[in-house]
């Protein structure tokens, strides 16, 4: 599974994930709103792919129909409004255990400045359940126990949906955030929530 199939089957999912749409020639954006613009490709390296994150619908526009002409054929283009993340991190599922990696505000923070508060490995028992004997690095109290708990559900989820890659020996990977949603101003606007935005196997390059 790679990103592009990663985000059809964040669709499928019972877990709570960006509303994203397909970007076609025809998409037309709410000027009231920031929005995030992403490729995926259908095969080969998805990593690093072009995106456009937290911009307006002027730019968004163009930066999609841009994406769709270098990509057309390739893979799909997609969108979904701009949140801002207070906390975000990733989920690393095997069958032997739950990694959850979290860094304060931006995932980039995580994955491209190689910053992190807390890495909590939580392992599986022999019902393939993940028990509470976990083993925390970093900073204990970052993640609230209702947000331990809530990961390590939908860690549960995402291992029912995939459990035959992973009793092959697959790790599943993915990233969230809990955020705000914003208006053009980057203001916060309403409650903070939950947000898965990729899955993918990390099996495939």
């Amino acid at each position: 599974m790679n990103k592009y199939m990663g985000f059809y089957e964040l669709k499928a999912l019972n877990i709570p994930s960006v509303p994203w749409m397909l970007f076609t020639d025809d998409t037309v954006l709410d000027e009231g709103l920031l929005w995030t613009v992403r490729v995926a490709t259908a095969a080969g390296d998805d990593l690093n792919l072009p995106r456009a994150v937290g911009v307006d619908h002027a730019e968004a526009q163009a930066k999609g129909r841009e994406f769709l002409r270098e990509y057309k054929g390739k893979g799909i283009v997609v969108y979904y409004p701009y949140f801002i993340a207070e906390k975000s991190g990733v989920l690393d599922i095997n069958s032997q255990r739950l990694v959850i990696e979290a860094v304060d505000r931006d995932l980039w923070n995580l994955v491209t400045y190689g910053r992190k508060d807390v890495t909590i490995i939580v392992p599986s028992d022999k019902n393939g359940a993940f028990s509470g004997d976990m083993h925390i690095t970093g900073d204990g109290s970052f993640l609230t126990q209702e947000e331990l708990r809530e990961l390590m559900r939908y860690g549960a989820v995402i291992r029912g949906r995939f459990r035959e890659e992973v009793s092959g020996g697959s790790s599943i990977l993915a990233e969230w955030s809990y955020a705000y949603s914003t208006d053009v101003r980057r203001k916060p606007t309403g409650p903070r929530y939950l947000v898965f935005y990729e899955l993918r196997d990390l099996s495939v390059i």
